[in-house]
């Protein structure tokens, strides 16, 4: 990938912050355990809980100034890049429906208005306040523990996050929580459905950054193998990949985020038409 750094004003930097929550809304033992399944499956639980503003909570934490490596802030100007790349992709295909988001980092734990979040649930997008959020090392997890290496891998994570906030935008997510609440037996099966649109999504902006020419516009632009990262990293993650490297079995009921297949397909899909009607994973 080839990329310009710009002047980071698609990130909220919380790095320089430590700490933890002394009491949220849902209480501490239940984000214990939703961190716990979400360690375990991979899967982004907290996400899960919806637009829940937390009642109560006591910071232990304080900014200061980030004790950072070059390399970390180069990762930095990288997210930035990226986020602000797709998400100018996303102002020409939808106009003016859309609305900028930013990328919240942090380290080891962060509050949302989705509640309290630790790295372990990986990056994940909060419907509450419309913002992505991410510890830069997921990306050594990436390389390291799911064996998906590149920086498009990279790029992939956020723009399927950003996808996410696609969908906040054009009223896919509050339909699918609502159906989610009506019919608890279907709720794994729309995530899933809602997770694959979101990688086709990340897909369409990846034709985007395909296209030649873009470096000199001080634009993201791909390098012929990144399609090849991308894809690798939509298999590492897949459902039943990460259930196998967990505990050693598949169980499609619990999926949440689709097979490694599936999430290849929906990104490719995405990739090949660059156009976000080809993303219908409700159908």
């Amino acid at each position: 990938m080839r990329w310009t750094p710009g002047g980071r004003g698609n990130i909220d930097d919380k790095r320089g912050r430590s700490g933890g929550v002394g009491a949220v809304s849902m209480g501490i033992g239940g984000v214990l355990v939703l961190l716990v399944l979400s360690w375990f499956t991979g899967v982004d639980f907290l996400s899960l809980v919806g637009n829940q503003t937390p009642s109560s909570y006591e910071t232990s934490g304080t900014g200061g100034a980030v004790a950072a490596s070059p390399e970390e802030e180069k990762l930095v100007d990288f997210v930035d890049a990226v986020m602000e790349d797709t998400q100018q992709t996303w102002e020409k295909l939808l106009g003016g429906q859309y609305q900028r988001t930013r990328a919240v980092l942090f380290r080891d734990a962060v509050q949302s208005t989705c509640g309290l979040a630790q790295s372990a649930v990986g990056p994940f997008y909060c419907p509450g306040d419309r913002r992505v959020y991410l510890d830069l090392n997921l990306f050594n997890e990436l390389h390291n523990r799911f064996r998906a290496p590149g920086d498009f891998a990279q790029a992939y994570v956020l723009a399927h996050e950003v996808g996410h906030h696609v969908q906040a935008l054009t009223g896919v997510e509050a339909r699918v929580r609502q159906q989610q609440s009506g019919d608890p037996r279907a709720r794994n099966e729309l995530s899933v459905r809602m997770e694959l649109q979101a990688d086709c999504y990340a897909g369409v902006w990846g034709h985007s950054a395909a296209q030649q020419g873009r470096a000199q516009q001080g634009k993201v632009e791909l390098d012929p193998d990144d399609l090849e990262e991308g894809l690798r990293a939509a298999s590492a993650i897949g459902d039943d990949t990460i259930q196998k490297r967990s505990n050693g079995h598949v169980m499609p009921d619990k999926f949440t985020h689709g097979t490694s297949a599936q999430r290849v397909e929906w990104f490719r899909r995405g990739f090949d038409s660059g156009d976000p009607r080809s993303c219908d994973t409700f159908q």
